[in-house]
């Protein structure tokens, strides 16, 4: 934003520059034409004047003067000229051979025979190689008896012209360097000082949320007003945002905590009750201890959940083979009862950079959701790999698997699979991933893999996404 924003107050600060300079230059140039022009019409009258007796009078000697006259001032100045009569045809001219048939020469001549001055030329650009042409009628006793011409190159004025330009250039440039060190770039730092903190408040304020602790707040002191309103309507923001994530967190932590109590005393009177219920209440008292287990379940995942949305622990470094390695072990008695193996793959030596226990829970949440629905003589294995500047820990199970639809809702919060209705559960698991995951700079993703065998299942991989340890990271 502040080159683009640069760029705009370069630019119209070249439009004002452009704005004086063009002007400025075009006068420069048509002053300078101009008094060239002034000075060869001049120069044609006098010609003009004392050509009159050679085209009246009879005398040879009158005509050699008025052609020594030219012959000398082209000599000394380089400008043609020539005397022609009343019917335009050549009396005499220097150099002798000088041609007055062009458009422009012949224009002005006649122009000059009808008793009309020349007018001014037009700006003429450095590139434009016409001559300077001034006609002037010869006037014998109130009418015209013919005209004198010159012909006076441009190549000193237009080379005088360029340099102009180009010193003006030159110095436009100059002042716009000078005008951006200044003007611009301070304008812009003063505009935009306030915009940068916002921009870093935001990110503490999704930093204060994700660790439950309330964000600096910006308190720009400086900046255009309409941006300091700007910035205190944020602070009010960021405050009413975290107050009210606090108290979601809060509500739902206590909520959580306070039914386990009541729970836990129905379960114990559920428990007394075994073996004096009657024979047809049997499955009713059997589901209803069911229904407190899910209950308990799902205020467990929501204790969980709302841990991981309120955790403020700060990031540390982490062996990923040492976390894989123990929580396997962990797992490998279960694993053992249903009759599955575990295999490790990918790459080894990998660290970590999260919040303590993260890697641990998600790698618990989805090593339990593996042995849940993966076969029977299967192998569950876990990846790990580097992928730019994340470490991903992948699971993948032999089990149903997803199907593609589903696969996007599979992290929702109590969501289930339509298939998978009859697998204890809550729903939440793969939310508390996710959740953990976002607040530690990662992120969760399932696949779908191609199956081993034809018409085996595909199962499916869940895959772990956490920052490396070895990458630039923001320690707020």
């Amino acid at each position: 934003m502040r080159s683009r924003l640069l760029a705009i107050v370069l630019t119209m600060l070249a439009l004002v520059l452009l704005g004086f300079g063009v002007p400025l230059a075009t006068r420069i140039a048509d002053a300078a034409q101009q008094e060239l022009f002034l000075d060869r019409q001049g120069d044609t009258l006098r010609f003009a004047s004392i050509a009159q007796q050679p085209l009246v009078g009879s005398e040879p000697t009158e005509v050699d003067a008025l052609a020594a006259e030219l012959r000398r001032y082209h000599e000394l100045f380089g400008v043609a000229a020539a005397v022609v009569d009343a019917d335009g045809r050549l009396v005499v001219a220097s150099p002798e051979n000088l041609d007055l048939s062009e458009k422009g020469v012949r224009e002005r001549i006649a122009v000059a025979l009808a008793g009309r001055p020349s007018e001014p030329y037009e700006l003429l650009m450095p590139w434009d190689h016409r001559p300077i042409v001034v006609a002037e009628p010869v006037v014998l006793e109130g009418r015209p008896s013919g005209a004198a011409v010159t012909l006076s190159p441009t190549d000193h004025l237009r080379g005088r012209v360029l340099v102009t330009w180009l010193v003006l250039t030159a110095l436009g440039l100059l002042v716009l360097a000078a005008g951006a060190m200044l003007f611009a770039v301070p304008v812009v730092r003063w505009l935009l000082r306030p915009v940068q903190r916002l921009d870093a408040a935001t990110h503490r304020v999704a930093d204060g949320v994700a660790r439950g602790r309330r964000a600096e707040p910006v308190g720009a002191a400086s900046g255009p007003a309409e941006l300091r309103r700007l910035t205190e309507s944020f602070d009010r923001m960021a405050a009413a945002v975290t107050d009210t994530m606090s108290a979601q967190q809060a509500f739902v932590a206590d909520a959580s905590h306070q039914l386990r109590n009541p729970l836990t005393a129905l379960r114990l009177r559920l428990y007394n009750l075994d073996g004096h219920v009657d024979t047809t209440a049997q499955p009713q008292y059997e589901g209803a201890l069911e229904e407190v287990d899910r209950l308990t379940t799902v205020l467990d995942d929501l204790l969980a959940l709302a841990r991981a949305e309120s955790g403020a622990r700060e990031p540390e470094t982490f062996d990923v083979d040492a976390i894989v390695a123990d929580r396997s072990e962990s797992w490998q008695t279960l694993a053992e009862e249903r009759g599955v193996r575990f295999r490790r793959a990918g790459e080894q030596g990998l660290t970590v950079f999260a919040p303590p226990g993260v890697l641990s829970t998600v790698l618990d949440a989805v090593l339990d959701n593996a042995l849940k629905f993966t076969r029977e003589g299967t192998e569950v294995v876990v990846g790990t790999h580097r992928v730019g500047e994340m470490v991903e820990v992948s699971v993948r199970d032999h089990g149903p698997g997803l199907p593609e639809e589903e696969l996007a809702r599979a992290t929702d919060r109590f969501w289930r699979s339509p298939a998978h209705q009859n697998v204890p559960g809550s729903g939440l698991g793969l939310a508390i991933v996710r959740t953990l995951l976002e607040r530690a700079g990662g992120g969760l993703r399932l696949e779908r893999p191609v199956a081993d065998d034809p018409g085996a299942p595909e199962g499916l991989r869940v895959v772990l996404c956490l920052p490396a340890a070895d990458t630039p990271h923001d320690h707020q």
